[in-house]
């Protein structure tokens, strides 16, 4: 299982590993997320059940993570990738795979 090995920051910004946070806690940051208006999910239709385990799987894997905004006192999802690209000049991103 890939894991964010600590907390990375960049410009007030936090990763949040999963595993540090209570199971309501990130269902809930799951939910709001799959919530939101624009997220794109093709022209498949899901329920919401399937989209939050789909993220939560992502998560798990760590192709996506959890991150917190100083700024914006609010938690986001992010791909792996996008998180790479954030972090790019400021540290690395490490896993265990």
């Amino acid at each position: 299982m890939v894991k964010v090995q600590a907390c990375l920051i960049y410009h007030a910004r936090m990763i949040i590993p999963i595993d540090q946070i209570e199971a309501e806690t990130l269902t809930s940051v799951i939910e709001q997320f799959v919530l939101r208006e624009g997220t794109d999910y093709g022209e498949n239709t899901y329920r919401l059940e399937q989209k939050v385990a789909h993220v939560r799987a992502q998560l798990e894997k760590g192709l996506a993570v959890l991150v917190y905004s100083e700024l914006n006192e609010s938690v986001d999802i992010l791909t792996r990738r996008e998180c790479e690209k954030m972090l790019v000049g400021e540290g690395s991103y490490t896993d265990d795979g």
